[in-house]
């Protein structure tokens, strides 16, 4: 078959057979298509989209254009957690330990930041020591001993992954609904799970701007997941506005800290919460959903994952003490407050825009090349729906270089909106895809 002949097919909205994709990833992978023939073919697939039988197929071939991890040898049934992006995002480091103190096992496959969103091995990377280049063996002996792991993709995992991933950022179609999924599922069903749970954003600091179209992506990850037997899960949730008030690294453990404590934000305990319920559910340690939430619940009231994520920090050589002594995480030198002239309602923070601020000063990356500051963020002091007086501090920028910072002062004071008048609280979870 020819690969010219493949993508005329696409363009023009014809689904291509099993083998057919099988080919075109298997050959891209080897290098015996060029990259302009296979942007020409994702740019055919930005356009006419793909069938469910095509992303199966896709991802089939994208999880095994390398190595697979094998988990079958530690007992019990092994649940992930994916979040799509968000700013403010960590909720990985609060419901992993939380259903990993449970009896999951948790084998957490995470990712790095890229644009405005926030990545998990960041935010663990802020910890002085913590390892996320993980052997196999390693990860495999951590997830035996204490439930749960946290490890990057590696390069032998769905290759094919990295450089569709890569080719997508050249050629603007990273936004594509059926590239997403796929991207998503075979980076996850590599990684021998029985079950995932998925956090699908929303918003203005989401990749999905419509609630549409994160309903398309959740629906089109949990019937791939279905069609390879796997239970899958898949939540809706806000993101117009940061979750939590910490978004940066360094500041983002600090607030999971709080939140494992019993003394984080309502919103972040919240979805956190939810998504541990659930992979504590889908895991099969509760018969049904409502014992999970106790469960969950159980466990953060009483300090159970809090410990665990002590735990694995040690484990993967990090100083468990972290989480106790906020000194001991990079801080940032400097802070400016953002104050408001106007009194009255907060009626929308822009996540997009903090988001952007943030990584202005160093705490996000726009190239998978860049460095990181993991001291360096954003800290809202309120949220959407508070009553402010004129003068009220809106939030701090926390930086250690003044290079960007006037830009980021002016991004984060555009993403504040103060009205009148009282608006209505959102709903966090919008809706669920199972």
């Amino acid at each position: 078959m020819r690969t010219v002949d493949l993508i005329h097919r696409k363009r023009d909205g014809e689904e291509l057979a099993v083998e057919e994709l099988q080919f075109l990833i298997d050959s891209y992978t080897r290098g015996d298509i060029p990259e302009y023939q296979m942007a020409a073919f994702l740019m055919a697939v930005y356009f006419s989209g793909m069938s469910d039988r095509e992303v199966s197929a896709m991802t089939e071939s994208m999880l095994n254009s390398g190595s697979t991890v094998d988990l079958s040898a530690i007992p019990g049934i092994k649940v992930d957690k994916h979040s799509t992006g968000g700013v403010g995002d960590k909720t990985s480091l609060i419901a992993a330990p939380l259903a990993a103190s449970a009896g999951v096992v948790v084998p957490m496959i995470s990712g790095r930041a890229l644009g405005h969103t926030g990545g998990t091995l960041d935010k663990l990377e802020s910890i002085p020591g913590f390892r996320t280049d993980l052997t196999v063996d390693e990860f495999r002996a951590l997830l035996e001993q204490y439930n749960l792991a946290f490890i990057g993709q590696t390069l032998d995992v769905a290759p094919a992954d990295g450089k569709l991933y890569a080719l997508r950022d050249a050629t603007a179609t990273v936004e594509s609904i059926p590239l997403i999924a796929t991207s998503i599922m075979a980076k996850k069903l590599a990684v021998g799970l029985d079950a995932l749970v998925l956090d699908v954003k929303v918003g203005s600091g989401a990749f999905m701007k419509k609630q549409v179209d994160a309903r398309r992506l959740a629906q089109m990850m949990v019937g791939i997941g279905r069609r390879m037997d796997k239970r899958v899960q898949a939540l809706i949730t806000d993101m117009s506005q940061p979750l939590g008030y910490a978004v940066g690294n360094a500041l983002e453990v600090m607030e999971v800290s709080q939140t494992l404590q019993n003394a984080g934000p309502a919103d972040l305990t919240r979805i956190s919460l939810e998504l541990a319920a659930r992979m504590i559910y889908l895991g099969k340690v509760a018969k049904t959903l409502d014992e999970a939430r106790e469960i969950a619940q159980a466990n953060l009231l009483d300090g159970s994952g809090y410990r665990k994520l002590k735990e694995v920090i040690q484990a993967q050589g990090g100083n468990p003490q972290v989480l106790d002594r906020f000194d001991l995480l990079p801080n940032a030198t400097g802070a400016q407050e953002i104050t408001t002239a106007r009194a009255g309602y907060v009626s929308a923070i822009d996540a997009e825009l903090i988001g952007q601020a943030s990584s202005l000063i160093g705490a996000g990356r726009n190239t998978k090349e860049d460095t990181i500051d993991p001291a360096v963020g954003v800290i809202l002091e309120v949220k959407v729906g508070q009553k402010i007086d004129a003068g009220s501090i809106l939030c701090r920028i926390y930086y250690t270089g003044e290079e960007h910072l006037e830009e980021a002062a002016e991004l984060v004071e555009d993403a504040f909106k103060i009205s009148q008048q009282p608006v209505d609280e959102r709903d966090l979870i919008l809706e669920v895809v199972s």
